[in-house]
């Protein structure tokens, strides 16, 4: 039964990816499979191609097939993604597929995973280096310049301009603040002409006043009784 299947399997995979797979062994075959990458404008470097090798052990599919991943021989390279150090995350990603599709024809299925993953994985290893980019620039911001000899008494003859401005400023400070207590002790010292003048004696004013008609009325009473 099981010979029968991977002989079925396989003339439908062949009908599906003529290009693409070739045979390997009597036992063994791969498939080759293009991944989409994003690419600036200049890059004309072809699309990374990964290489799916495949052999049926005999109780296939109610067995596992056996998987390897690689590459085709002097294949560019793409620097988002190292089949080398890549490839033991891949095949751990095929695990799902795997075990969904016991008992099933499952090389078309892990033909599409195994795209999927290495394009997720590429599309993460550019953000990672993206990221990385931006970090050290936000880095090289805080590092600052050299120091020399020039940059430091430039410096130094700037921040004692800035500390001299900021004593003056506070001197000026002092000295409006004293004017003002000075101001008030002398306003309490002035004399009743001077507070006339200001007009804050008009009460004394209206006193006196009414003290001389007091006076004059006793006068004239004086006078009538007399």
């Amino acid at each position: 039964m099981g010979r029968e299947e991977q002989k079925e399997e396989r003339e439908v995979l062949d009908s599906i990816f003529p290009d693409e797979i070739q045979d390997v062994s009597a036992s063994e075959y791969r498939v080759s499979i293009a991944l989409d990458v994003n690419k600036s404008d200049e890059d004309e470097t072809p699309d990374p191609v990964i290489l799916l090798n495949i052999r049926y052990p005999e109780a296939y599919p109610d067995e596992a097939p056996r998987l390897d991943i690689t590459q085709p021989p002097n294949a560019p390279r793409y620097d988002h993604l190292d089949i080398q150090n890549d490839k033991a995350r891949l095949l751990e990603a095929l695990g799902p597929t795997i075990e969904e599709s016991m008992g099933m024809a499952m090389v078309f299925a892990l033909v599409s995973a195994l795209k999927d993953a290495a394009e997720l994985l590429a599309i993460q290893a550019v953000k990672d280096v993206e990221s990385a980019k931006a970090e050290e620039e936000e880095n090289r911001k805080f590092e600052g310049e050299k120091v020399t000899r020039e940059s430091f008494l430039a410096w130094r003859e700037g921040f004692q301009r800035e500390m001299a401005d900021e004593a003056a400023r506070r001197v000026a400070e002092v000295e409006a603040e004293e004017k003002k207590k000075r101001e008030a002790r002398e306003e309490r010292k002035l004399t009743g002409k001077q507070l006339w003048q200001r007009g804050l004696a008009g009460n004394t004013v209206e006193e006196d006043e009414d003290e001389g008609d007091d006076a004059l009325e006793g006068v004239q009473k004086l006078r009538v009784d007399g």
